[in-house]
């Protein structure tokens, strides 16, 4: 099992509390979505958060049996390798990042190739080749389509018009997923699957001070989830909930899904799952509430869930279903008289966006006396000045709160750890 760790920082920390509230900011013109009116695809979608390392076979197999049973469905003979279409749109170098994509692809048993698609240093201009016959072709013969890491603005940029109408490479593209294909794409690949995508976010505190505007740090992807939906990526290595949140809070997106590195989701009609090294934040703002028109950035009852390896859940009903081995242990329900927590150290970290740290701390809640725990953002150079604005993440416990054991697998499945977030003043760092 991984060992969890949590950073105390030895010093003495001083908290001046404010209450300014998130303004909301218009954008200049209305948000233009890509996709068609929702549609129900008969293909899948495997998003995967970054970083997926060649031995990670739960989803590079995943990957092919997906594209494989398209094929079969197209009459293919079983013995044939299913074909997958490399698109390194994204990439600076799209020559090697494709061929290296499409090698992984190869070495795990697809039949892939590389689609000259890019918009930089590639040997066809991109605008003559989202038209030319013969890509189109290549494109609509694949059972898969595959988009490479690297800028997910510039897969927008190449495959949308300037009026940001499908071109007829990403047409064809819809095609193989309506069909029943599978549209894969890791890192910026992952970042363009829902309508609203993240594009130049600079440092989240920064986010969380300004807000965003749309077109600058957001703007539209190519919109296979279901429009309601918000996905990021490197979600937790990088700490990447606040700038989430103001994200989905912005556009007024009920859900969204934080996928981590070398792990994925796969999603067919709206069922989701799993797969992977570790797992992905479910965070759900139905019911969540900010007030007032004070700068800054302030939330109150977002429901945050930690889906881990082999876990499901559908977007439609929001049904969470733990990994079958979880669910032989007793869910962890801390409203029953048989909780007995095995801590009642207070949980506070001033790492809140850290490497993982969320996760830690909710992970810690669920086996803890305290009913919540406290996590801080703030600009830990300017501290050492003096006062400067932070933010406090309270996470807590409430009668929907649940968890499910590791069992034989590495980490807890949570269900609705509940979230505030505030705008506070940090008093400065001092330490002898």
């Amino acid at each position: 099992m991984r060992r969890w760790r949590f950073l105390v920082l030895p010093f003495c920390l001083g908290l001046l509390v404010s209450l300014p509230n998130f303004r909301v900011k218009a954008d200049e013109k209305p948000r233009t979505l890509i996709a068609d009116p929702p549609r129900q695809p008969k293909g899948a979608l495997l998003i995967a958060g970054g970083g997926v390392r060649n031995d990670n076979q739960e989803v590079w197999k995943r990957l092919i049996q997906l594209a494989s049973d398209y094929a079969r469905q197209q009459g293919e003979p079983p013995d044939q390798p299913p074909r997958i279409a490399v698109l390194p749109t994204a990439a600076w170098d799209p020559r090697t990042i494709g061929e290296r994509a499409a090698a992984s692809l190869r070495l795990h048993g697809a039949e892939a190739f590389v689609v000259p698609i890019a918009l930089l240093n590639s040997p066809i201009d991109h605008s003559v080749a989202v038209r030319d016959p013969e890509i189109l072709r290549q494109i609509r013969s694949a059972h898969g389509i595959y988009f490479t890491g690297g800028q997910q603005s510039r897969i927008v940029q190449v495959l949308t018009t300037a009026e940001q109408q499908q071109t007829p490479a990403l047409q064809a593209i819809w095609e193989v997923y309506d069909a029943g294909g599978v549209i894969a794409g890791s890192s910026a690949g992952a970042a363009v699957m829902s309508q609203v995508m993240c594009r130049e976010m600079g440092r989240q505190l920064n986010v969380l001070e300004n807000g965003i505007t749309h077109g600058k740090e957001t703007s539209s992807g190519l919109g296979f989830l279901p429009a309601d939906w918000f996905v990021d990526q490197h979600f937790l290595i990088r700490g990447r909930l606040a700038r989430a949140l103001v994200v989905t809070r912005h556009h007024q997106l009920p859900h969204g899904l934080g996928i981590d590195e070398n792990t994925a989701l796969v999603v067919r009609q709206n069922e989701t799952e799993v797969i992977g090294y570790k797992g992905a934040l479910w965070f759900d703002l139905t019911k969540a509430s900010s007030q007032g028109e004070e700068p800054g950035f302030n939330i109150r009852n977002v429901r945050l869930s930690y889906l881990d390896r082999g876990d499901r859940l559908n977007m439609q009903t929001l049904e969470l279903t733990p990994a079958p081995e979880k669910q032989k242990e007793p869910v962890i329900d801390p409203t029953s008289p048989q909780f007995e927590p095995g801590n009642d150290e207070p949980i506070f970290t001033t790492e809140i966006l850290g490497n993982t740290t969320f996760l830690d701390v909710m992970r810690r809640l669920m086996n803890n006396k305290n009913d919540h725990a406290i996590g801080l953002a703030f600009d830990a150079q300017a501290a050492r000045k003096g006062p400067v604005p932070a933010y406090e993440f309270r996470f807590y416990r409430d009668s929907d709160t649940r968890a499910w054991p590791p069992g034989v697998l590495e980490d807890y499945t949570i269900s609705n750890v509940h979230l505030d977030v505030r705008r506070v003043e940090f008093a400065g760092i001092s330490y002898r």
